[in-house]
């Protein structure tokens, strides 16, 4: 019977998993907000679970060194936000209840624009304020006011104001 032998060639698996350590070495070198790397290496979207999709892979992945050092890059990033001082401005929650079709909508739009439904509506808020400001110079100047195109749908709305 042939004995086995030991094979020093990386596996499959081991190869992915160094691959997938160098991404995350890349992306920790830019000194991202720790959300940012979590999501980008370990979300749901991340590198991650695109390489491991498999569960059995994934769990495999998860008891190697990479794994192991990929979380001590989570953790020192997650240990500096904390140590850093405070330099944004503080944050604040404010509840908006809506209907359902307009949620999905905004949802179906953030999720084409990669981005979130907090930061999509907060663009969409910036600009009506810096809408409103060009209206009041434009007022304070003695100009006409500009005319902003209503959303397709929203005419009934603007005659309402």
């Amino acid at each position: 019977m042939p004995t086995k032998t030991r094979e020093t060639s990386q596996t499959p698996d081991a190869h992915a998993a160094t691959a997938v350590l160098h991404v995350a070495e890349r992306l920790h070198a830019m000194n991202p907000e720790w959300v940012v790397f979590f999501r980008e290496v370990l979300g749901v979207d991340g590198i991650v679970r695109r390489t491991f999709s498999d569960p059995e892979a994934l769990l495999r992945f998860e008891c190697s060194p990479q794994y192991a050092r990929i979380r001590e890059m989570l953790d020192s990033l997650r240990v500096r936000q904390q140590e850093r001082p405070a330099d944004r401005e503080t944050q604040r929650v404010v509840t908006v209840r809506m209907p359902r079709s307009l949620h999905e909508t905004l949802r179906a739009e953030a999720e084409q624009m990669r981005v979130s439904i907090n930061t999509l509506c907060i663009s969409k808020l910036m600009k009506l304020l810096d809408a409103q400001e060009t209206r009041d110079l434009a007022g304070l100047r003695g100009g006409c006011e500009p005319t902003i195109e209503p959303a397709p749908g929203r005419e009934r709305l603007a005659r309402a104001r």
